[in-house]
C-alpha cells in the first residue's frame, strides 16, 4: 500500500485549517499591515519545496507556501468581514476601522 496521497491530503487539510485562525488573529491584532510576512513565508516555502527531494515533505512545504500566499487575500477579505460586523473589531485599533469607513464612503 502507498500512503503518499493520503498523507499529503491530510496534511493539506490540516494546513488550511491552521491558516484560518492564523488569518483571523493576524487581522485582529495587526490589521493588514503584516501581509508581507505571509508573502515572504509563502515564497520561501515554495522555493524550498523546489529543492526538497522527498515527495511528501516537498508537497507539504509547497502546500504550506501556497496557503501562506492565499492568506494574503484572506487577510484583506477578513478586514472586510470585520467592517461588515461579521467578526469583532479590536478595540485597541478602532481608529483604523473608523478611518477606513470614512475614506471608503
Amino acid at each position: 500500500m502507498y500512503f503518499t496521497g493520503i498523507i499529503i491530503a491530510v496534511s493539506t487539510f490540516l494546513i488550511i485549517g491552521i491558516f484560518h485562525p492564523i488569518v483571523i488573529k493576524a487581522e485582529y491584532y495587526t490589521g493588514t499591515r503584516l501581509w508581507w510576512v505571509f508573502l515572504l513565508v509563502g515564497i520561501a516555502s515554495i522555493v524550498a519545496a523546489l529543492f526538497i527531494e522527498n515527495t511528501i515533505i516537498s508537497a507539504i512545504i509547497g502546500v504550506f507556501g501556497a496557503s501562506a500566499l492565499w492568506g494574503i487575500g484572506e487577510l484583506f477579505a477578513q478586514r472586510k468581514r470585520v467592517l461588515k460586523g461579521w467578526f469583532p473589531k479590536n478595540p485597541k485599533r478602532l481608529e483604523e476601522y473608523e478611518n477606513n469607513i470614512t475614506t471608503s464612503r
